[in-house]
Formats: C-alpha cells, sequence, structure tokens
C-alpha cells in the first residue's frame, strides 16, 4: 500500500478507486484469454506479484512508497516455471500485481492536494469543528482556576490566522531565566473532549494548547505546530 490508512475518508476513497481499477484491468485480462485460471488463483497471483523492492519519498508531508524492483514477479516466475505453460498463463497478472503499486501511487498523489484544500492543516477548524462537550484543564502549577469561553471560540475559529509565537524572547524566558523548577509556561491549558473536521482522520492526531493570556491557541501535531491568537477572550475566570 501506499499509504497507512488513518480513518481520512478521502484516501479511504482513493484507495477504493484504485482497487476498482485494478479489478476493471484484471478482468479485462481474464476475459482475454484462452485458457481462462481459476479466480482465486488469480487473486493470490496479483497480490503476490504487489511485492516489490521500494523507496519511500515524502510528499507534501505524506509517506509514498515508489516500486523498484518486482521481487513478488520474480518470485511468482520462479514458482511457475517449474511446469510448462503456468508462467504464460498467469504472467499477465503477476505483472498487473507490481503496476497496482503505481496505480495506488497515482491516487495518492491525487489525494494529497484534495486533502489540503479540504482539510487545510493551518486553519484552526480542521482540529475543532465540534465545542459541544468541549472544556479545559490546567496542565502547570501557574495556571489559575479558569473555564472554558465556547461562544467566543466558536465565534472566532474561523477568522484566526496562523502566526509566529518562537521568538528569543520567548525562549530566553521560558529556557534561559529561570531554574528549571521556575520556568514560565505559555501555555498552561489544555483543550479536551473538541472533535476534528469529519473525515479528516486526526480523531487522535493534534494536541490543543491554550496561551495563559487567554488569547493564544497552539496547535500542535505529530509533524507542525501552528499558533493562532484570537481578538477576544477565550477562557473566563472559573467559579
Amino acid at each position: 500500500m501506499v499509504f497507512l490508512w488513518d480513518g481520512n475518508i478521502i484516501e479511504i476513497a482513493t484507495s477504493i478507486l484504485a482497487w476498482v481499477i485494478v479489478g476493471i484491468l484484471a478482468f479485462r485480462i481474464y476475459k482475454k484469454r484462452l485458457e481462462r485460471p481459476k479466480t482465486w488463483k488469480t487473486l493470490i497471483v496479483i497480490v503476490v506479484g504487489l511485492f516489490s523492492f521500494s523507496i519511500n519519498l515524502n510528499a507534501f508531508d505524506t509517506l509514498v512508497q515508489i516500486a523498484i524492483l518486482p521481487l513478488g514477479v520474480w518470485i511468482l516466475y520462479a514458482f511457475l516455471k517449474r511446469k510448462a505453460g503456468r508462467w504464460e498463463k498467469y504472467r499477465h497478472f503477476a505483472w498487473l500485481g507490481f503496476w497496482t503499486n503505481f496505480i495506488f501511487l497515482s491516487t495518492t498523489l491525487i489525494a494529497i492536494p484534495i486533502n489540503h484544500l479540504v482539510y487545510p492543516e493551518n486553519e484552526p477548524q480542521t482540529y475543532i469543528s465540534s465545542l459541544e462537550n468541549a472544556s479545559i484543564i490546567a496542565i502547570h502549577p501557574s495556571a489559575k482556576k479558569h473555564m472554558l469561553v465556547k461562544e467566543n471560540l466558536q465565534k472566532q475559529i474561523h477568522n484566526l490566522k496562523p502566526q509566529n509565537f518562537f521568538s528569543d524572547e520567548w525562549y530566553n524566558e521560558t529556557y534561559m531565566e529561570a531554574e528549571p523548577n521556575k520556568r514560565k509556561e505559555r501555555f498552561p491549558y489544555l483543550l479536551t473532549n473538541t472533535l476534528p473536521k469529519w473525515g479528516s482522520g486526526l480523531s487522535t492526531g493534534a494536541t490543543i494548547y491554550l496561551e495563559k493570556d487567554g488569547k493564544g491557541l497552539l496547535i500542535a501535531t505529530p509533524k507542525k505546530q501552528f499558533y493562532f491568537h484570537s481578538d477576544e477572550l477565550l477562557i473566563e475566570e472559573g467559579k
């Protein structure tokens, strides 16, 4: 497979599309054969033909595999050539298995720009689409007793734009000036029980922090971090 399934609806759809294409090609090859092999054997040959020596590349933060050597085809050839006529009967299906790698590669490359368009990684609504059960919890001793203002976050969520929060002043304040047990924490609150945009596959892929001033939002994914600043307070003093 070219990508690992993670619940992303676009990747699932393009994966299904790839298998449909493979099925159509296999059926056309099967119909053209004068001596038609058994269907279950054909499926096994296609699956074995998938095996290849591949190289991994990163395309727009998506891991893709490019097949280089048809290991599965070689294995099938070594096994099938022992009996006259068997390799000729199955070789087209074996090579279809190998070329299936490139069909998946093509659909994955198609899915990448669509995924970025539908689920932009630099927009907070991709990670926060439902605030029905949302709340904040303190994760640092410096955090005061506050509660989330859902109405303000819901109103601001579509207007927030990514900003840069890494600065020399912030780094020195956090890591250089204070002793480890006295360092200031800029994001002492954790936003919990939110839901990402449906179909994005991000149910467990992002951690969301709130800034101590009540206006900053830091979204940390396994690959990147995005900082947003609100014009209104997102937290208020709790009772």
